[in-house]
């Protein structure tokens, strides 16, 4: 029996958008949210796609996301920038710190925006793509609910805490680097408990400290790091950067972005813009095409995100979507 369908585009679209708006959710803060949604669906990025609308709409209706809110731009000092997402969605606060960050840093060279009191991001990579689209290299440093723990430990304490690069080249698509410093990235997981399906051994382990291939005991438990200590140490490092600089909540402290329990999740991001011109005159793009060239020298290697530009290719062709039956009828009792 199949269990999926194919769905277009806009139908997609739609079907996010307008089980937001059907649910206290404002026209401009949806239409960020299914943009970003669908984008990650074209990207291969399922997790971080419509999967997340019914635990989306829960949250909102319990009031732990306001829909309604906008985003408040707090200061802009020189090249500092600072954004509160107010507990609403943390995409209409992205692209508030994208705007007034890319004007900045190209009147400084490198200009720095803080988001705080944030929600789920997304695609840390797609965010900083847009800036290296306009030319500037792009960091993102975002803290997540617990799900990892301390090296040695067993409870969940840091966020899977993801970083992204991103890099504009200048005769091909922006080279980007996007990775949680979890082994996979938690939404995997989410996505595979709600198809009932085992994950690999190794991705976690249960809330007694024991590897598991349950998805919903690993949801329980907690991921285990990006190489082993050091991926630990790294996720304490996004936690001082993404939460404690940005007067957010660390990942012990926050609520989890999977239901409505609690109080809004409150986690922060920073997001940091470089104009290359600023550094290195015009020799920047020769430069990174001359490393760019000396790793596709070598057989069977790829550049980092050149399988999603090739998922995205594909699917932008087809104009399609493929969702599972169950998911598509959940969202579309929310519409």
């Amino acid at each position: 029996m199949i269990k999926t369908l194919q769905i277009s585009e806009k139908e997609a679209w739609d079907l996010a958008f307008n089980a937001l708006t059907n649910n206290q959710t404002s026209d401009e803060n949806a239409r960020e949210v299914a943009d970003a949604l669908i984008n990650a669906e074209f990207d291969g990025q399922a997790g971080h796609g419509l999967s997340r609308i019914p635990s989306y709409v829960e949250q909102v209706l319990s009031g732990k996301v306001a829909g309604n809110v906008s985003p408040s731009l707090l200061s802009s000092k020189g090249s500092v920038i600072r954004v509160d997402a107010n507990h609403g969605f943390a995409f209409p606060a992205i692209s508030l710190a994208l705007t007034e960050i890319t004007k900045t840093c190209k009147s400084f060279g490198i200009a720095a925006a803080s988001i705080s009191r944030s929600h789920h991001f997304g695609q840390a990579g797609r965010h900083v793509e847009r800036l290296a689209e306009d030319g500037l290299i792009g960091l993102m440093f975002g803290n997540t609910p617990k799900a990892i723990p301390p090296w040695g430990g067993s409870k969940p304490l840091f966020g899977t805490n993801p970083i992204a690069f991103a890099s504009p080249r200048e005769t091909a698509a922006p080279l980007v680097i996007d990775m949680s410093l979890s082994k996979v990235a938690r939404g995997k997981v989410m996505v595979a408990n709600q198809l009932n399906e085992k994950i690999p051994e190794g991705w976690a382990i249960d809330k007694e400290g024991r590897p598991t291939t349950d998805a919903k005991k690993a949801l329980e438990g907690a991921m285990l790091p990006i190489g082993d200590a050091k991926g630990s140490a790294l996720a304490l490092m996004v936690e001082m950067l993404a939460a404690g600089l940005t007067g957010s909540n660390f990942g012990f402290e926050a609520s989890s972005f999977l239901n409505a329990e609690g109080d809004s999740p409150g986690v922060g991001q920073l997001i940091i813009a470089i104009d290359p011109s600023f550094f290195s005159g015009e020799s920047f793009a020769e430069r990174t095409e001359t490393l760019v060239g000396a790793i596709l020298e070598q057989p069977a290697t790829r550049l980092p995100g050149d399988r999603r530009i090739e998922k995205r290719k594909v699917r932008e062709k087809s104009e399609t979507i493929t969702i599972s039956k169950d998911l598509y009828k959940k969202i579309e009792l929310l519409t």
